[in-house]
Formats: structure tokens, sequence, C-alpha cells
């Protein structure tokens, strides 16, 4: 099935949405922007429906960019680990976003506030299209996405801290639009030590957690701790145990984290850490 008509939106969601669902096989992704990128990743993780094998060929620094929000990166590793994303580094010699398919292909073009998909499916021209775009993808090096796979992270969240916490985890990444740790919204390493201290949980526990899947080493959990409690957001106690230096038990330190619900933990931590 092939798109025969140009497409006019909102915004990109709405144009990939439409050529995500024009193929039944694959879609090449050349030189997408970085709202490209976060588009696809945001409506390749909401289709209930088979997806096509989607190939992307990005720059690396706006690939690494965009995968540095562990919202966007964790939903990407699922994808990945579907066998329905794959993503490469190279430079591209097109303008314009485009979307290869074996049928059309799409070139995205902004202007006035709106999107628009300019589709040919000549299909001499498109035949051309794929096979050049097929062999620049060939022969561009991987992308290896370090971010573990979001479905991965909540079982084993659930499995080893606890259902509650994973459910606080969940509410807390609802509340957010993005996960840099950069003043755009909490990072992973936060917010996993905001749900562990808000569930009194053993710091040796989250941390060891969050090296098992892959989040990040028991340093940086325990460097990030120091810094929040420091900061007055979380507080800890020790807690003897038979043999060994006694571990310490997370609790939320300030008082308006205590009164905060789960999905307004991240927005209250976030004013503390600003202010």
């Amino acid at each position: 099935m092939a798109i025969r008509s140009n497409l006019l939106a909102e915004g990109v969601e709405d144009i990939i949405q439409s050529v995500l669902s024009s193929s039944e096989d694959e879609v090449l992704v050349a030189n997408p922007t970085a709202e490209v990128i976060e588009g696809l990743v945001a409506v390749a993780t909401d289709v209930d429906d088979d997806l096509p094998e989607i190939r992307l060929v990005a720059d690396e620094g706006i690939l690494k960019d965009v995968l540095d929000d562990f919202i966007v990166a964790s939903n990407a590793a699922n994808l990945v680990a579907d066998g329905a994303l794959s993503m490469r580094t190279a430079a591209d010699e097109v303008e314009n976003t485009l979307f290869v398919t074996p049928n059309s292909v799409v070139a995205l073009v902004a202007a006035g506030g709106k999107v628009a998909g300019l589709v040919t499916d000549d299909e001499a021209f498109v035949e051309t299209a794929f096979e050049a775009h097929q062999t620049h993808w060939e022969n561009a090096p991987e992308f290896k996405l370090r971010t573990p796979p979001l479905s991965r992270v909540r079982e084993t969240l659930g499995e080893d801290i606890g259902e509650e916490t994973l459910a606080d985890f969940d509410a807390v990444l609802a509340s957010l639009s993005s996960a840099r740790g950069d003043g755009d919204g909490l990072d992973e390493v936060t917010i996993s030590l905001l749900v562990a201290a808000r569930n009194e949980v053993l710091l040796y526990d989250i941390s060891k957690w969050g090296e098992d899947v892959g989040i990040a080493s028991k340093a940086t959990f325990s460097r990030t701790k120091t810094k929040l409690e420091e900061l007055g957001l979380i507080d800890t106690e020790k807690v003897p145990i038979d043999v060994g230096r006694p571990r310490l038990r997370l609790k939320l330190g300030a008082d308006e984290l205590v009164a905060a619900s789960a999905d307004e933990l991240a927005d209250e931590a976030q004013k503390l850490l600003d202010a």
C-alpha cells in the first residue's frame, strides 16, 4: 500500500502515523530531525498493530541528544528489543527528512506552523530511491543504545523492589514530558531514588537493581543520593545487618515531597532542585 497524495498536518506525528500505517514491510528514515526521532518513537510505541521494520539513519549528535532523554531512549530500546527499530549513524546528503518505503517516498517539509509530507509513488523513482537509501543504510555504522528497554526496567523493578515502588515509578514517568536531568525533567537515577525513598527502600537494593538492569552504576546511584541528601530532598537512616557495615534506608526529606502524591513528586522535586 502506498501513500498517493500529499499530507498536511499540525505536527510530525500525524505524518509519521500515516507513513507507518501505509507500509507493511519496512520504512527507511533518512536525515531525521530531533523532533522526527522523538515523534517516531512515540508513534511506534503507541501502535497496537504490527509495525513495519523501521530503519533509521541519523546524525550521531542528534541521535545521542534525543536519546539522552530516558523516556524516549527506554521506549526506543523496547522497539529495538522487539525487532521493530534499528538505528545507524551517518551524515546524509538529503536536505529534508525522507521516509522511503518500497511503494512511496515522503519528504517532510515544515512551514507556517504546519508540516507537509510531499509524496511521490512514481514506480521508477521510488525503486531508485529505495535502493540508494538501502545501500546508505547498509554502509552506516550501527548506533548502540545503552539504555535498557522500559519493559525490562518495569518488570525487574516490580520483582526486585516491589509493586508499590513500580506504581510510583510509573506515575512519576507519566507526569514528565522528558527525563533528562538537565533542568528539563529529572533523570532516571534521581527518579529511581525518589520513588525508592517514598517507599523506604534500602539504598543497596535500589542501586543494585539499577546497576543490574543497566540504568547506572552503584557509584552513580551513591553520588546522586549524596547530592539529593545534601539538598534536603531525601534522608537516610542506618539499618543494622548481621555482618558488615549498616545499610542505609532511603526516606523522603522535604515536607513538600512527603506530602506530594506520586504524580506530583517530580514537579515538587524539580522545584526544590531549582530553588
